[in-house]
């Protein structure tokens, strides 16, 4: 049960939009949260080898004291037992994903891209 922190792996040339990257979840895992207030659009990829595993989306807008499902466009609760792509509805102080069970063999990466409305012109 570790906290996986992410790495950036790309941003735009305006900053427009930036991508995290978390590698390796395992059971119990959960990803440090991300702050990304000003990216008013995100969506959660997931993929990797899952042993049974589910794996949901949470937001938080107390700093992290308090934890709430995140939902999708058609207000389903994000969660994955499988890869996929979901976009995130909510935008919230904090996101961070949680690997709520799964087996030994759990091995998941989550890639999160989030984009702002108006660029930063540079």
């Amino acid at each position: 049960m570790a906290e996986i922190n992410p790495t950036v792996v790309a941003n735009s040339g305006d900053f427009s939009t930036r991508t995290y990257k978390f590698e390796q979840l395992g059971n119990g895992d959960t990803t440090a949260p991300i702050a990304a207030t000003e990216y008013a659009d995100r969506s959660i990829q997931v993929l990797g080898t899952f042993d049974t595993t589910t794996i949901i989306a949470e937001g938080s807008n107390d700093g992290g004291a308090t934890w709430a499902p995140l939902t999708d466009y058609q207000d389903n609760a994000i969660s994955f037992t499988a890869a996929g792509l979901e976009g995130v509805a909510q935008v919230t102080g904090l996101l961070r994903m949680r690997v709520t069970a799964g087996g030994a063999g759990t091995d998941v990466d989550v890639y999160v891209v989030a984009r702002r409305q108006t660029p930063n012109r540079q």
